[in-house]
């Protein structure tokens, strides 16, 4: 469904002639093409799954975010507008983000659902957390949330 979305996406941005979109696109269906390609090689011959596309649109977000910041840095103003135009692109393939107290609230379920007691259980946490929210949860601030809870 979502890759179906992409490419008829990709069609309409072609048409009104929106370059950025366009761009856009054209670099998300690559790195699609790229997943599913190695992909095979694991067994998967339809190609990754919903969830997995999903991870790779934050992992473009996060990029594009951490090339803002540098572009910033080194006085680069319209290549990081440049990198905010894309992450609007993406992100609009996403679905809605859940807020921090959603985040924390998440967190605390799956540190109870796996039974964690301490830090060093964290990765489960983590892995209880991408299963169920792909796509819609940033894991850095789920992670630090997780460090927290445990930890105290």
């Amino acid at each position: 469904m979502l890759r179906k979305r992409l490419k008829d996406e990709l069609k309409k941005s072609m048409l009104a002639k929106e370059q950025r979109a366009t761009a856009t696109l054209r670099l998300i269906l690559a790195a699609l093409q790229d997943r599913d390609i190695a992909g095979r090689s694991k067994g998967q011959a339809d190609g990754i799954g919903e969830d997995e596309i999903l991870s790779m649109l934050q992992t473009m977000i996060k990029q594009r975010r951490e090339s803002i910041e540098m572009y910033t840095q080194g006085g680069r103003e319209e290549l990081a507008k440049q990198e905010s135009e894309e992450i609007a692109v993406i992100e609009s393939f996403l679905p809605a983000q859940m807020d921090d107290a959603a985040i924390e609230a998440a967190t605390s379920k799956a540190i109870e659902s796996v039974g964690a007691s301490g830090v060093k259980e964290m990765g489960k946490v983590m892995a209880a957390l991408r299963e169920q929210y792909a796509g819609q949860m940033d894991f850095a601030k789920a992670g630090a949330v997780a460090k927290r809870l445990l930890s105290s």
